[in-house]
Parts: structure tokens; sequence; C-alpha cells
């Protein structure tokens, strides 16, 4: 049982961040601002003024939701892609793809076990195994690589959920994101369409940054931009202005939440996946995007505005004032861990470690503070793929990835050394198999709990 004087040593000598300390920045003041209503689209347009315009009396909060949000055209998605999130995954498939991970991971875990390590001069034998490219891997490339190819939505959902090839990524992400419709032919005019609408965002805005209302969000968000990963690509000038712009544009466009620690970090996945189309690098994560035309670097900022607004459309309320969305995920992970590990649960309030205190940046960051980068889009590969990923899929995942450590939880018996375990999780040298293993492991959760909404509540 740890003592209330080791708990206060522990924590001063702790550079780790508590919920206590995540930097919330409110209060953005401009009207909402609809750059096809304004005009500032067409060529030559007036520049609008620099001092806000008064905004007109909200009565209900489904008109201020509507005038804050970045919705969409609603016919913009006829052939069923926006309904994506309320459909459900092919039940059948999915479980035969966890139980495939499962069953291969366990089958190589048994042909390692009487193999003996090679000798000092000895070389170690190859695996008899040719490697293969999954059937659903070719058809997904053919469906999102032909542009003469519109995949439904559902399949493009299922082709994907196993992990998509990086060729046809940048794609299938704006796709599955709702960004792109489905309809090949009008794919052109929107991306065309949205490019413009963010860039007029950046002439009505970000000349406000400077300005007394909004100056505490912008020094945060610059405050916050290099102390992300991976530093080699966050530190090159470019790339940390085209931030700056996404995060204080989404900022000032969303009132209700404002900018929060943590948003900062969700950019980082789409511009490094988009950015893979247009940089030679197997390395993306250190390319030099100094070299990349300044026309591609344009269309890659705005591509990545529009899917971060979108994920952020699911989880804002992770982000409002006290960050209910996070309290209550963190509850619930609570819950469902006692539920699947009550051993492991007991462990944690056994020597007075709270989820909060190590969680809370899990839900925060979406884990991506916890595994490597790749491993980050590989994850969010199948949390795109599934309804409600990012929020109620998430929540499985975390609880997997907790129990995945149980064997080092349960040899801690010092409250200082658990906290920091858990919060510096050994997944340094982490791969997809790794991440596969754990959706596999997340989705059996899900799939055992379906019935059982009631598993994570008191």
């Amino acid at each position: 049982m740890a003592s209330d004087g080791a708990r206060k040593q522990f924590w001063k000598r702790s550079n780790t961040k508590v919920p206590g300390s995540i930097q919330h920045v409110y209060g953005a003041q401009h009207p909402p601002f609809d750059p096809l209503l304004h005009g500032t689209l067409l060529k030559g347009a007036p520049k609008a003024p620099a001092t806000p315009v008064k905004a007109k009396r909200i009565s209900t909060f489904q008109e201020f939701e509507s005038n804050t949000s970045d919705a969409w055209d609603a016919g913009e998605d006829d052939d069923g892609l926006l309904a994506m999130a309320a459909e459900s995954l092919n039940t059948d498939v999915v479980m035969e793809t966890a139980h495939r991970v499962l069953r291969n991971h366990s089958q190589r875990q048994e042909r390692r076990k009487p193999q003996e390590a090679p000798g000092p001069g000895q070389e170690p034998q190859p695996s008899a195994e040719p490697p293969s490219v999954p059937s659903g891997d070719l058809r997904l490339v053919k469906s999102v690589s032909e542009s003469h190819t519109s995949c439904p939505a559902e399949e493009l959902r299922k082709l994907s959920w196993s992990g998509i090839p990086k060729p046809v990524r940048p794609m299938t992400w704006k796709l599955l994101s709702g960004y792109l419709p489905a309809n090949v032919d009008r794919r052109p005019a929107t991306l065309q369409r949205k490019q413009k609408e963010y860039f007029a965002f950046i002439e009505h805005y970000y000349h406000s940054r400077n300005d007394d209302v909004h100056q505490d969000t912008y020094r945060q968000i610059h405050i916050d931009i290099p102390r992300m990963s991976p530093e080699a690509l966050i530190l090159q000038p470019k790339v940390t202005e085209i931030f700056e712009r996404i995060l204080f544009i989404w900022a000032i466009r969303h009132p209700a939440s404002g900018y929060v620690q943590g948003i900062n970090d969700l950019v980082t996945p789409f511009f490094v996946v988009f950015m893979c189309e247009h940089i030679e690098e197997e390395d993306v994560d250190a390319a030099d995007v100094s070299r990349v035309p300044a026309d591609v670097l344009r269309d890659v900022e705005a591509d990545t505005y529009w899917c971060v607004s979108k994920l952020l459309d699911g989880i804002q309320d992770n982000y409002t004032f006290a960050q209910p969305g996070i309290q209550m995920k963190v509850k619930m992970l609570e819950e469902l861990v006692s539920r699947i590990d009550e051993q492991v649960h007991r462990h944690l309030d056994q020597h007075e470690v709270r989820y909060l205190q190590f969680a809370f940046r899990w839900m925060n960051n979406l884990l991506m503070r916890e595994v490597p980068l790749h491993c980050t889009i590989r994850l969010w590969d199948t949390y795109q793929s599934e309804p409600d990923g990012f929020s109620h899929f998430h929540l499985y995942v975390c609880a997997a990835f907790l129990v995945r450590w149980r064997k080092e939880i349960l040899e801690e018996r010092d409250f200082q050394e658990l906290l920091l375990f858990l919060q510096n999780l050994p997944t340094a040298h982490w791969g997809n198999e790794d991440i596969s293993l754990l959706l596999a492991e997340a989705y059996r959760l899900k799939f055992a709990f379906a019935d059982a909404p009631n598993h994570y509540k008191k």
C-alpha cells in the first residue's frame, strides 16, 4: 500500500503530465463563416474585415451546433458514405479475421518453442512459409486504384479492417472518413471545393491569431507543436506552420471546445499518410518537406484539416469543458477491466493506482503517445473501418492494451514503479503484428460484451 508521502514525492519528481495539467484554451469569438455564402471563393473577392462581425443570437443548441461545425453538404454522400457510421460490419467477416490473427499467432508461438536458438557461428533458418499478400489487400488495391470502380462503403470497410496497403492508404482514408464521396466522378470537384474553402478560412481568420481574444489559443498551439513526435518532421519550419494553421482554424471554428492539448497529436497521422503520395523516402517521418512543391503542400494541408475535423466531430465531448467524454471513457475502461481481468483490476486498486493517472492520456491522445507512429497509422486503418472506431471501439483496444501487460503489472509491488511502468510501456519496437494481435483481442472483447451493454455501468 502506498503512503501519502510516497505518492507526493513521486508526483514532485514525475515529468509526466497528469489530467489537471492539460491546457484548455476556450473563448474563440469569431462568428461562423461560410466561404460560399461570403463569396470569398470567387476570384478577386475582397478581404474580410479585421474586426469580427457581431454574431446573430443563437436560440437553440441545434442552431449553435449547425453554425459552428464543419458540416458537409447533405447531398455529397448520396452513395451512403456518410451513413457508414450507422452501419455494422459483417460480424462473421471481422470475427473470422480476429480468430485468424490469434490462431496464426498461437501457431507461430508453438513452432518457436521446440526450436533452439542458433549458436554463435550459426545462421538462423529461414521461414518455410513464403510471404504472401492477403487476397483482401489485392481487392482493396484494385477497388481504390481503378478510377472506374466505385467500391461500396461496406465492402471498403471490410477490406480495410485488417490493414490498408501503403500505396492506396491516402485515398482509402479520405473515403473512410467521409471526406471524399464514393462516386468517383464527383471526387475531383469535391477536393477542389473543400481545399478552396479551407484556404478561405485561412484568409478570413488567421490574421487574428495575435489579437487579444485569440493570442492565448495561438500561443498554446505554438508551444505544443515542438513537443510532438516525430521530432525530425515536426521541427521543420514548413510543417510547424501548417500544423499551427490547421489547429488554429479548427479552434476558431469550434468555440464550444476551443483548443485543448491532445488535439495537436491527432493531426500527425493524417499529414504523414497524405504526404506519402508525394515523398519518395520510405521513412516519411524524417522526409525533407521543404523539397515538396508548394501547391502539393497546400493540398495536403487542406485534406489534413478536413479529415481531422471529421475525426473530432465524433469525439468532441473529449475536449469540451472538463472533458466529460474522457472522464466517462476512463470510468468505462475501469468497469470493463474489472469484468475481464479482476486480478489486474484488484492489483491496481490495492496499490492505489487510479485509472485516470495513466488512461487519461490513452483517451486524450488515442494511444498515440504509447505506440510508434507507424503502429498508430495501422491502428487507425481499423478505427476508420469500425463504426464509432475512435470513440467506442477505442475503449476495447485500451482494455486489451492494459491486459496485454498483466504479467508485468502483477509483478510490480510498488505504487511508484507500477505507475511509471504504465506511463512508459515498452512498445518502442512494436510492429504491425503487435497491433493486429491487439485489435483481434479488442474485437473479441467487443463481441463478447456486445449483448451486455451494462457491463461497464454501476
